[in-house]
């Protein structure tokens, strides 16, 4: 059965971006790029893997959930199809229609469709945000991918927006790099 992975960058204090949705203050350059390249290509937006060259096949995803938030990131630069490699799906309550074809629209149960998503074959599904989805899906993370990043925000989007049951989580893989970034993977125990 596939997983859905709540795969995801932070600062320390769990911020995923600013309260404007602006991520700019992520370490974009170091060790752990390399790393994070070759294990998750298919996490990088399709006008980034053109500039880099990355043609890699996917190798832990097939699909990807993103709040309309997350998604308008994308939209504001004018790409309406960040992640053509894998099958899209935007959750929203007050986007009447998908900017793309390639990108479907869920405005129903969020729950109800990541459990018939589970259930089909294929490659893990991918929670790229934000912090609203998140919350709302909570019961259904099998695991939690954290990136953090050495940095305070002090405010922001936090991981969670909205309430979470308390929740023990197992360390299942970590590394930590010289620049202070740490790959963090947790399965969840709910």
């Amino acid at each position: 059965m596939r997983k859905l992975k709540y795969y995801v960058a932070c600062t320390l204090d769990h911020f995923i971006a600013r309260e404007n949705g602006s991520f700019d203050f992520f370490l974009m350059e170091g060790e752990h790029v390399a790393d994070l390249l070759q294990t998750f290509p298919e996490t990088i937006p399709a006008h980034v893997r053109n500039i880099l060259g990355i043609t890699s096949e996917n190798q832990c995803f097939d699909a990807v959930l993103m709040g309309r938030r997350t998604y308008e990131v994308g939209l504001q630069e004018g790409i309406t199809n960040p992640y053509p490699q894998l099958k899209q799906y935007v959750f929203s309550r007050t986007l009447e229609e998908s900017p793309d074809s390639a990108v479907e629209l869920v405005s129903s149960d969020a729950i109800a469709l990541v459990q018939t998503l589970k259930q089909q074959s294929g490659k893990d599904i991918w929670l790229c945000g934000g912090g609203d989805l998140a919350a709302r899906l909570f019961p259904t993370i099998d695991e939690m991918i954290l990136k953090v990043h050495p940095i305070l925000l002090g405010s922001g989007i936090p991981l969670f927006s909205g309430e979470i049951h308390q929740t023990s989580l197992e360390l299942v893989n970590h590394k930590i790099y010289n620049n202070g970034f740490m790959l963090l993977h947790y399965q969840v125990k709910h």
